[in-house]
């Protein structure tokens, strides 16, 4: 037996008793006469004393060799510690040693093992193992199994059924570029990993397991930021016979229930929006709405005069941001180039100092009157002492610029509290939208996902009028899960993909396991797929994911730590019958 017990579980109730202990030295303190050395576990820490009176002369020296990180048993009877500490739970009591094992030796750690460590990213993604014996790492892992079990059981207790789904799949056009897998035993052929588990959920309705969930991994190869990762993991679900009223009430359901056990926070219905009142309110089809700065349009109200940028542009919108009239003009001049940077591309901002004694100062006074500010202000709900920003260009991309410009002031001004937690419903995606490169259209969703069906007709005459029966559900800011409603009619699925440009031949080489499975009976369904990485770093009060993940890639796409992706031997790539082309 390495330990009776663990080195966060000891207290003084246990005074006197003889424990045997296991761990890492976190630190030692050596005061000549006396040695205290703090033994780390994945519980907690307990303090050890070594002194030359109580302890053989053999034990004390043998204790002055311990370095940093070194794995060792001890025996010893606990003590009640004279200098007590009160930030630790086993900080009332120490252990005074009398057996000391050295288990394992350890080099000194590139980095302290510390909350706050000295090591960057980068070091301690290649030492990742090092990194987790860090208290900040290991809580954030513990708290993402906390959520994980939740919703095992929450599901459970509502007849959902943890069914695996395969990792070697076909290749299909989900949104992302696929990870593609050779076949040694097929040649010329290819797996792909999932994006999703979708077609296989939807066969799953057809096989009669009307509800279905997993905590499954899924794969994209895409470009990467901090709250993205190649692989990632979703809480995927289906259920059969349920309208989308019926899958929102259950996984509102499951949310509120996270909030309450997790954070014991109780939310009231989730407010719900349609993706045009999202993007004319916020600019996003993910509104962060803990705060206000709704946009204002001001189309209507601004191009009677004669301020060319206005006038020429497609779409004049403002906000209004609170006490922002004690910005001084540095501060505004730096909001304009921000805006003007690459990545949100605007030409330039346009302010107006809403002033306590009711009057305007804008930076177009040459162009508009008190009149026309007043109705600015209107439009965008500014009151004394507020400054309006306005952009002004095509509505597609003003909209994204301004609510790029909403979250930086927001996150400037400490407006997004990370222990509030404003969830939200938005619904009525566009079906289909255009994409000006391939001059064609693209499923805003996925390609299975069915039209509202009181506009089948006009799927047929106008496709970019037509909404979907999807669905969004949003925390702070961040879409956490995505779903809708299925297409279950041949039919209806055909004629998806006709206007998504497959030809009848294309469709049936890439779906026609699933064409032909709605012929055998396939009952309405739906579902929805929650990002779980996303959800438990929200929930834990962050946006970025990469700590919640056990071993996470970097912005490359890499594992620094075992060297992942690498290449293949000669040998391996002539077995899977492939050839590396020579750059040229």
């Amino acid at each position: 037996m390495y330990r009776t017990h663990n080195c966060g579980e000891l207290r003084l109730k246990n005074l006197n008793q003889e424990v045997t202990l296991s761990g890492w030295v976190q630190k030692s303190r050596d005061k000549g006469f006396m040695l205290w050395i703090d033994l780390r576990d994945r519980f907690g820490v307990s303090q050890l004393i070594f002194d030359e009176k109580r302890s053989s002369k053999e034990l004390f020296e043998k204790a002055k060799t311990l370095g940093r990180e070194f794995v060792i048993q001890i025996k010893g009877s606990v003590i009640e510690r004279t200098s007590k500490n009160p930030n630790i739970q086993t900080g009332k009591i120490e252990i005074l040693v009398s057996e000391l094992t050295i288990l394992n030796k350890s080099l000194t750690p590139p980095f302290t093992i510390e909350d706050n460590t000295d090591g960057g990213e980068e070091l301690r993604m290649k030492y990742r193992y090092l990194d987790i014996r860090r208290n900040s790492i290991k809580e954030k892992l513990i708290f993402r199994h906390k959520v994980s079990s939740e919703i095992r059981n929450y599901l459970t207790k509502l007849d959902f059924i943890d069914v695996e789904t395969p990792y070697l799949i076909k290749s299909t056009p989900e949104g992302a570029r696929d990870f593609v897998v050779p076949s040694r035993m097929n040649e010329g052929e290819f797996y792909a990993l999932p994006q999703s588990p979708q077609t296989f959920k939807q066969l799953l309705m057809v096989g009669g397991i009307d509800k279905y969930f997993q905590i499954v991994k899924c794969f994209r190869d895409e470009d990467l930021r901090a709250d993205r990762q190649p692989e990632f993991t979703q809480i995927d679900c289906e259920m059969s016979f349920v309208n989308q009223e019926d899958i929102l009430n259950t996984f509102e359901g499951l949310t509120k229930h996270l909030l309450s056990s997790i954070k014991n926070i109780k939310v009231d219905e989730f407010p719900r929006m349609t993706y045009e009142e999202a993007m004319s309110k916020y600019g996003c089809d993910k509104p962060d709405i803990r705060f206000g700065m709704e946009i204002g349009d001001l189309n209507d109200i601004s191009k009677h005069k004669n301020f060319n940028v206005f006038n020429s542009s497609e779409l004049v919108i403002g906000i209004a941001v609170p006490n922002g009239n004690t910005f001084t003009r540095k501060q505004i001049d730096s909001y304009t180039d921000w805006v003007r940077r690459p990545q949100i591309g605007a030409k330039g901002l346009v302010y107006v100092r809403c002033n306590d004694d009711g009057s305007f100062k804008s930076s177009v006074d040459k162009f508009y009157d008190q009149k026309d500010l007043t109705s600015w202000a209107n439009k965008t709900g500014a009151k004394k002492g507020d400054l309006i920003l306005i952009l002004s260009g095509n509505t597609n991309e003003v909209r994204s610029q301004m609510s790029a410009l909403r979250l930086e002031l927001a996150e400037n001004l400490n407006l997004r509290n990370p222990n509030e937690f404003a969830p939200l419903w938005v619904t009525d995606f566009p079906l289909l939208e255009w994409d000006e490169e391939s001059n064609k259209f693209h499923a805003m969703h996925h390609p299975f996902t069915s039209p509202k069906l009181d506009q089948l007709d006009l799927l047929k005459k106008n496709p970019k009028e037509v909404k979907a029966n999807a669905y969004d559900l949003v925390l702070n800011g961040n879409e956490i899960g995505g779903g809708s409603i299925r297409i279950h009619d041949k039919n209806i699925q055909s004629l998806m993909f006709k206007h998504l440009g497959f030809s009848e031949d294309e469709a049936k080489e890439q779906f026609g396991f699933l064409m032909n499975a709605f012929e055998y009976g396939a009952p309405p369904h739906g579902g929805i797929a929650l990002g779980l990485d996303r959800l438990v770093a929200i929930l834990h009060g962050e946006e970025s994911i990469r700590d919640y993940i056990a071993f996470p890639k970097n912005n490359s796409g890499k594992d620094v730590m075992i060297d992942a992706p690498s290449k293949l031997d000669d040998l391996q790539l002539s077995e899977l019958f492939l050839k590396l082309k020579d750059k040229k």
